[in-house]
């Protein structure tokens, strides 16, 4: 059986090992150990990687979002406010557990031996 895709798995928030079972419990804890194959996750970590990410991204959309509607519609500030800061917040949050699982992925699928996995 070939080994499921780091960038699949990662954004489903799948084991990397098996691609079935889930990689987190609640929204951003990940689980000690995969419940099907039992691959452990202790030495997995993305640190601070998926919000760097988050920031460039969830910027560049809402900033540049932002700029467009501005130039061409000249929206109130109160508005811009209204708009903008809840798409923010709805981006950063959905985007954190996908990019957190895909950088777990990539980080088990190159660095295997040198975290114990």
């Amino acid at each position: 059986m070939s080994e499921p895709s780091p960038i699949t798995t990662g954004l489903l928030g799948r084991c990397p090992a098996c691609g079935r079972g889930s990689m987190f419990r609640g929204l951003l804890a990940v689980v000690p150990a995969c419940s099907v194959c039992g691959q452990s996750f202790a030495g997995q970590d993305s640190g601070d990687g998926p919000v760097a990410f988050i920031i460039l991204i969830v910027g560049f959309v809402v900033l540049g979002s932002a700029l467009v509607v501005e130039v061409k519609l000249g929206w109130p500030v109160w508005l811009h406010l209204a708009v903008w800061l809840p798409l923010a917040f709805v981006l950063s949050v959905g985007l954190m557990r996908p990019l957190k699982g895909l950088l777990i992925a990539l980080q088990y699928r190159h660095r295997r031996e040198e975290l114990g996995g």
